[in-house]
C-alpha cells in the first residue's frame, strides 16, 4: 500500500468531517423553539443563553420582557419576579438576563443581537451602584459573558464613526478574553477608522457560523428552574394584594434570617461570613467609593443602545444592607452621592422611568444579604413593575449626550438631590 493510500486512510475521514462541520455551520439553518423551551431559558441564566440571539430574540417577539441585572436575579425566593408573574398570570413574563459580574459592558455586548426585537419594546434594568468602583467591570468576570456572536454583530453593525463605537471598542480591547479578527476589527474602530473589507468578510462568516451554533447548542445545558418557580408560587396567597405578598416576606425572611442580628440569610452567613471572616470584615468597606467609576461611562453605552431601540425602561436602584454597612464601615453619604450621580444621568438624558430604592436599607426584611433585593424588597420592586407593564407602550425618544464617555464625567462627585436635567454643553475636542 503506498504511502499517500496509507495518508489518506488515517486523514481522509478527518478531513472529511471537518468539511462537512465547515459546510454545517455556514449554510443557513432555521430553528424554532418551543414555548417550554423558552420559559426554560427566561430562568435558567445560563451563560449559553446570554451569549447567544436567537432564544432570546423569539422571547422578546412572544410577550418576554427582558430584566438585565446581575447576582440578585438568582435569588428565586417567592416574592422573586418571576414567580409573581407565574402566579399572577401577568401579561409579560421576565426573561433574566446576567449573573455574578454581569456588569453595563457585559450587557451592553448581550443586547447586541436583539436590537430590532426590543425596538419601541419595554425592559428592566436592576442598576447595582457596587457596579461601580474605579476599574469598573471585572476582566474575569466579563470572560464569562463574552459572546464573539454579539462581538461581530457590534463591529458589523456600525454605520459611522462615533464617540460612542470608539469608547465601546477600546473598553472591549481591555478585556483579555477579546482576540483574533474581532480584536484587530476593535482596533480600527477604536481608532475611528472603518473595517477593511477582508476584516468584513471574515467577520461576516464567523458571524454565520456562530449564529449556526447558536441554533444547534442554545437549548444545551439549560439550567430547569420551573420547578422551583411553581413550587415558590404556591406559597403566595391566591389573589394579588400587597399587603398579603409582605406577610408571605415576613414569614420567610424571618424563617431564613434567625441566625444572625444583620437580617442576613442563614445559608449566605453560614457559607459566607463564618466567625474568622465576620473579623476580617469589621471596618473594610470604608474607603470604598462608588462615585469616580469607568462604569458610569460603560452603563452610558447601555442607555445609548435602548435609546437607538426606542426602548422604555424602568430602572430600579436597590439598597445595601444598612446594618452590614455600619459593620463594614461603607459611607451611606458616598453611596447616596453615587445613586445621585446615576439618577442625574438617566433624567438628563430623558430616562424618567427610575424606582429608586436605596434609601430602603435599614427596613427590616428588605434585603436578603449584604447587597441583595430579598423578600420585601422584590414586594416593592413588584410595586414599580406591575404599573410599569400595565401602561401603554409607545415610541420613547431620548436625548443622548456623549459628554458620558468623558473621564471628567467619571471622575466627577455629584451633589445629593441634585435635580438639574437641562442638556450638558460640553466640548469632547481633546477629551
Amino acid at each position: 500500500m503506498s504511502n499517500k493510500r496509507r495518508l489518506w486512510q488515517i486523514f481522509g475521514p478527518v478531513l472529511c468531517a471537518f468539511v462537512l462541520l465547515l459546510v454545517i455551520f455556514l449554510l443557513p439553518w432555521e430553528r424554532t423553539f418551543s414555548r417550554d423551551s423558552i420559559y426554560q431559558a427566561a430562568n435558567s441564566q445560563t451563560t449559553t443563553v446570554f451569549k447567544g440571539s436567537l432564544m432570546k430574540q423569539d422571547a422578546f417577539e412572544n410577550g418576554y420582557v427582558p430584566f438585565y441585572g446581575s447576582s440578585e436575579l438568582s435569588r428565586l425566593d417567592p416574592l422573586h419576579p418571576s414567580v409573581i408573574a407565574q402566579k399572577y398570570q401577568r401579561n409579560y413574563r421576565p426573561f433574566l438576563l446576567g449573573g455574578p459580574g454581569s456588569q453595563s459592558l457585559a450587557q451592553f455586548l448581550g443586547m447586541q443581537g436583539t436590537a430590532d426585537e426590543l425596538k419601541d419594546k419595554k425592559a428592566v434594568v436592576i442598576i447595582s451602584p457596587q457596579w461601580f468602583t474605579k476599574m469598573g467591570q471585572n476582566p474575569d468576570a466579563f470572560a464569562l459573558y463574552y459572546s464573539p456572536l454579539q462581538a461581530c454583530n457590534f463591529l458589523l453593525g456600525i454605520k459611522k464613526d462615533s464617540v460612542s463605537s470608539r469608547y465601546a471598542a477600546k473598553r472591549f480591547l481591555a478585556m483579555p478574553e477579546v482576540k483574533g479578527t474581532v480584536k484587530r476589527g476593535m482596533k480600527r474602530v477604536a481608532a475611528g477608522e472603518e473595517l477593511t473589507d477582508a476584516q468584513r468578510f471574515i467577520l461576516e462568516n464567523q458571524r454565520r457560523m456562530l449564529n449556526n451554533e447558536d441554533k444547534f447548542f442554545s437549548t444545551f445545558q439549560l439550567r430547569d428552574r420551573i420547578k422551583k418557580i411553581k413550587t415558590r408560587a404556591k406559597l403566595l396567597p391566591d389573589t394579588y394584594s400587597v399587603k398579603g405578598l409582605n406577610e408571605v416576606a415576613d414569614q420567610e425572611a424571618a424563617k431564613n434570617t434567625n441566625s444572625n442580628s444583620f437580617g442576613i440569610n442563614n445559608r449566605f452567613f453560614k457559607t459566607r461570613l463564618n466567625k474568622r471572616n465576620l473579623m476580617k470584615l469589621k471596618d473594610s468597606q470604608r474607603d470604598f467609593d462608588y462615585t469616580k467609576s469607568v462604569e458610569y461611562s460603560d452603563f452610558e453605552l447601555m442607555l445609548q443602545q435602548f435609546a437607538k431601540q426606542h426602548t422604555n425602561v424602568l430602572f430600579i436602584i436597590p439598597p445595601i444592607n444598612q446594618k452590614w454597612s455600619e459593620y463594614t464601615g461603607l459611607s451611606e453619604e458616598m453611596y447616596q452621592k453615587s445613586v445621585s450621580k446615576i439618577k442625574y444621568q438617566l433624567a438628563s438624558q430623558g430616562f424618567n422611568n427610575v424606582e429608586d430604592l436605596s434609601m430602603h436599607g435599614g427596613e427590616k426584611y428588605f434585603m436578603e444579604d449584604t447587597i441583595h433585593l430579598g423578600w420585601r424588597g422584590w414586594v416593592a420592586v413588584d410595586q414599580a413593575v406591575k404599573p410599569f407593564m400595565q401602561r401603554p407602550n409607545g415610541r420613547y425618544n431620548y436625548n443622548i449626550h456623549d459628554y458620558f464617555y468623558t473621564k471628567k464625567w467619571q471622575k466627577e462627585p455629584h451633589k445629593i438631590g441634585s435635580t438639574d436635567k437641562s442638556p450638558i454643553n460640553y466640548s469632547l475636542k481633546g477629551k
